[in-house]
């Protein structure tokens, strides 16, 4: 038997798949993401510096890590 992956965009949501299942009597396996810290350290720094208006565009982007020096 294959498995699904459901991903809730709500509490609401989340609050009627589990209802939905319990109905059908379908067993599953609640389970909860986790980020490691460092993961979570980089994106905090990165919405600070998002905040601070540290930001280039794409173009600048591309031409900083993809062209060819």
């Amino acid at each position: 038997m294959e498995s699904i992956l459901v991903h809730p965009e709500s509490a609401e949501q989340l609050k009627t798949v589990k209802a939905v299942l319990k109905a059908l009597r379908v067993p599953f396996e609640p389970q909860s993401v986790t980020i490691p810290p460092h993961i979570a350290k980089s994106i905090e720094k990165s919405i600070r510096q998002y905040e601070d208006g540290q930001t280039i565009s794409l173009e600048e982007f591309k031409e900083k890590h993809f062209t060819k020096k």
